[in-house]
């Protein structure tokens, strides 16, 4: 077996528009394909043994061990993969269970799609099950807990962390849409204008003065005391000498903690003895050269969460332990703690494991144990200093016992030190009584306080802290997305993007658009190239300023990724043509409907979908849509738009000369076509229903007909509003006309456009592209002889994978079976084609060039045109 190629989907794709997140894998057999599962002796055996798990898999049988029947029965080694890689994922923890297997059309050849959690796990997972399977195949041994070791790892060093991944999760199931920023814990929640930010428990409403108050802990224990807080007694020190008139002043037992530590680093309690003073001291120093030396105060560690000022969770912090049996070693018991099933490595359980370090050792030393000592029945023995999750303690929630004077003093801290998301630690005897009565003091108070143990506390009812941080940051009312509209299909894309952000920018919006030529917001290119695709997506979602996103969405980008968003308020399909077949399984234009389809599968259920009436497949995709459905047709009399309006639907289309919207049987004409410069005085009939589907688009979203008019009227083509979309120049005795078409569908359009065109001599300037079938790149110069009498072919571009020779000789082909007189030359730098077809051009010429390099294009002719004028002056 081979995996010819592995990528992650993270968006609405092809195979799931719900489940976003998937692998998939394109495998070939090679000659497993002549060997499924029953003529492969043992295999079921072998595989059940690896994976008794397994018999939990239903597959297609629908019941319990399903899919051992289907391996007895026979199945082909790509379905194997599938389950295994799921398997795999689950038993490293990451339960996750919807996979598909689809034979291509290359015989041996799968596309293995399954789900994952974390999407590097998911790719090792899908490397890893083609070995375990083939291992299986060959009957060899294979080392599985490595792997899921592997897996492990991998997850812990790039999943979000407990709190984080709480708010996260809160915030999807209120349906507010988040974008991970970076590789860390920042993440932005929402689009545009309308995102917040946070990482880990600090938000972007977070003082950036409290963070520093509450980092630096003597100036917290300041305002504490200042405010009539109670606080433990202490001072900083920061040598020997500081140290000694500190314990002369507040007397033995001590803690000594670094300034500046955190999560219980460098920190030593119950300090009785001058030697073990100093030696806490330098502990300490490791961290921080400043540290706190405090009275050691005898109670129970509290940890209070006070989130906008307001108490949401207490908790009571026990240090990691063992309970001695009087039979097992320190050691053994540790041993066995961690065998808890609630303890995991590092973050991926609700509890941690304990491991053994110098803190461990200096409190075993401190009782005379060793990890070899075997302590008394029921002794407890405490192994960490601190209490903190991260280190093995547990928590016990105590939210609901809390005294109402401790809580009013907890949300009083919140306000003195500034925080909104706030943990104040607690040192008392307990919290049912006023800390004033139990002599309980205030430790410390930290910025971006964990989670995990309200989340998820050894004992006691779960909080769901997340809530209320959600709360804070999207209060009633206040919205997290931003209006999309998603352009997709065959030609006419860009220019339907374009003029729907001209359309929304002229009602007041600030649009961020992506287009096949640059990403653009309020017009300001911000990244040039082809930009279709989810990341570009990303950007503009992640702007601060957009208000408006228009996305134009390319089937590149559909099939490597999915889509950069979970859904759109409205989608438009323009057209589905003949192009980009042969490429990525997509070999006819039913597979080629699947892809444009994802875009308007993923339109809110209130939303509209913009579909071509006169386009088969457009029509087609709008059976299965849950959707609201709106037709545009260049055809009044269509027989799709005539009963869809005949039940009161909505439609735009070309009547009388005019940009029209029918509603029902009502018709309101938006304007002339002729006098939309977009249209070319209504000669540009593909343009025409360009228009209609942006003003269709707009009029749905509820944009009034009266200012889609102005924005039509003031949407003037050319190189800077328009690049490469028919763009004109008229020079003295000829013209020059640039367009993106590199299809047969987009020359028919340039044929019919040229047929209205008065012109003594027609000139084209064409190029293949190496990865279109024959017969595309030979229709392509069929059409091009029917409409130019002279043909420049130039090709330095776009070989993919054939050569210079071979298209060139397709595109000969091509223009050779046209009954027609047709000359031709070949030149094959563009830029040296342009050029010579200006020095050739006769009074009267009209020279189109067909250009995939559209900046590259226009240079050169504004450069030509921009030296005439100046010989005239």
């Amino acid at each position: 077996m081979k995996i010819l190629s592995v990528q992650a989907l993270r968006g609405p794709n092809i195979w799931s528009v719900r489940r976003k997140k998937l692998i998939q894998m394109r495998l070939d057999l090679e000659d497993l394909e002549a060997l499924p599962t029953n003529k492969i002796k043992g295999f079921r055996e072998r595989l059940e043994i690896m994976f008794p798990s397994m018999i939990e898999h239903r597959c297609s049988e629908e019941v319990r061990g399903g899919f051992f029947q289907r391996i007895e029965r026979g199945t082909w080694m790509g379905h194997v993969i599938e389950h295994i890689a799921l398997e795999t994922q689950s038993l490293a923890g990451m339960e996750t269970g919807f996979g598909r297997t689809r034979e291509t059309k290359t015989p041996g050849i799968y596309n293995v799609v399954f789900s994952y959690i974390e999407d590097k796990v998911g790719l090792f997972a899908a490397e890893s099950a083609v070995l375990i399977a083939q291992s299986l195949v060959d009957n060899v041994p294979y080392d599985l807990q490595a792997d899921l070791k592997k897996m492990r790892e991998i997850r812990e060093d790039v999943r979000l962390g407990p709190s984080t991944g709480s708010i996260v999760d809160e915030a999807v199931a209120r349906d507010i849409p988040w974008i991970r920023l970076g590789t860390n814990s920042l993440v932005q929640l929402g689009y545009g204008v309308n995102q917040m930010r946070f990482q880990a428990t600090i938000t972007c409403k977070t003082s950036s003065i409290a963070v520093d108050i509450a980092c630096n802990k003597e100036q917290t224990k300041q305002m504490l005391d200042a405010a009539s807080i109670p606080v433990a007694k202490g001072g900083i020190c920061v040598d020997e000498e500081d140290l000694d008139l500190t314990i002369k002043k507040i007397g033995y037992p001590i803690v000594l903690k670094p300034l500046d530590g955190n999560h219980g680093k460098g920190v030593s309690i119950n300090v009785n003895k001058w030697e073990d003073a100093l030696e806490g001291m330098a502990f300490a120093q490791k961290y921080s050269r400043k540290v706190i030396v405090e009275k050691f105060v005898t109670g129970f560690d509290f940890r209070i969460l006070v989130i906008d000022n307001k108490i949401v969770a207490a908790a009571q912090r026990v240090p990691a332990n063992i309970v001695g049996d009087g039979k097992q070693t320190v050691q053994q018991l540790i041993d066995e703690t961690n065998r808890d099933p609630r303890r995991g490595y590092g973050h991926e359980n609700v509890l941690t494991e304990i491991t053994v370090d110098r803190d461990t050792m200096d409190l075993l030393e401190k009782k005379k144990y060793t990890l070899e000592t075997i302590p008394p029945d029921k002794e407890v023995v405490y192994l960490k200093s601190t209490a903190n999750l991260s280190t093995g303690g547990t928590s016990i929630d105590v939210t609901d016992m809390m005294h109402p004077e401790n809580i009013f003093l907890a949300e009083r801290i919140s306000r003195v030190i500034g925080l909104d998301v706030c943990g104040i630690d607690i040192m008392a005897k307990n919290l049912t009584q006023s800390l004033k009565e139990n002599g309980g003091v205030i430790l410390e108070v930290n910025a971006a306080p964990g989670f995990r143990m309200h989340l998820a506390p050894s004992e006691g009812l779960p909080r769901n802290v997340a809530a209320p941080v959600i709360d804070m940051l999207y209060p009633l009312g206040k919205p997290s997305r931003i209006p999309i509209i998603a352009v997709t299909g065959t030609n006419g894309k860009t220019t339907t993007t374009r003029l729907i952000a001209h359309i929304v920018k002229n009602n007041g919006f600030k649009v961020g658009f992506t287009t096949s030529d640059g990403i653009y917001v309020q017009n300001h290119m911000l990244e040039k190239g082809d930009t279709t695709g989810p990341m570009s997506t990303e950007f503009i979602l992640k702007d601060p300023t957009v208000e408006f996103a228009i996305l134009e969405v390319a089937r590149g980008g559909i099939l490597r990724s999915g889509l950069g968003f979970s859904r759109c308020d409205i989608g438009i399909i323009t057209n589905i043509q003949e192009d980009h077949l042969g490429i990525s399984d997509i070999h006819d234009l039913k597979d080629l409907s699947r892809v444009k389809a994802v875009v308007v599968n993923s339109v809110k259920k209130d939303g509209w979908a913009v579909l071509n009436a006169e386009d088969v497949n457009c029509v087609e995709i709008a059976k299965d849509l849950d959707c609201k459905v709106a037709y545009f047709s260049m055809n009044e009399h269509c027989d799709v738009v005539v009963n869809h309006c005949r039940t009161g639907g909505i439609a735009a289309i070309y009547e009388n000369g005019y940009i029209t919207i029918k509603k029902g049987d009502w018709k309101m004409r938006v304007e002339k076509a002729t006098h939309v410069p977009l249209t070319l005085n209504g000669k540009a009939k593909f343009m025409i229903a360009n228009v209609l589907a942006a003003t269709l688009a707009s009029y749905l979203w509820g944009f009034k007909t009266e200012d889609i008019k102005t924005s039509l009227a003031t949407f003037i083509p050319s190189a800077a509003q328009t690049p490469g979309r028919m763009n004109i120049f008229n020079f003295k005795k000829f013209k020059v006309m640039i367009d993106f078409a590199h299809n047969p569908s987009g020359y028919l359009g340039i044929e019919d456009f040229l047929l209205s065109v008065n012109s003594t001599h027609k000139v084209g300037i064409i190029a293949g592209v190496g990865d279109r079938r024959d017969e595309d790149i030979k229709d392509c110069a069929v059409i091009a002889a029917r409409m130019f009498d002279h043909i420049i072919i130039r090709q330095e571009k776009h070989l993919r994978g054939r050569t210079e020779e071979e298209i060139i000789n397709l595109i000969i082909e091509g223009i050779k079976s046209v009954d027609k007189k047709v000359t031709y030359e070949i030149i094959p730098k563009e830029t040296d084609a342009i050029k010579h077809a200006i020095n050739i051009a006769k009074e009267g010429t009209f020279i189109t060039a067909l250009s995939d390099v559209i900046t590259n294009a226009i240079e050169v002719v504004q450069q030509h045109l921009d030296k005439e004028v100046e010989e005239e002056v």
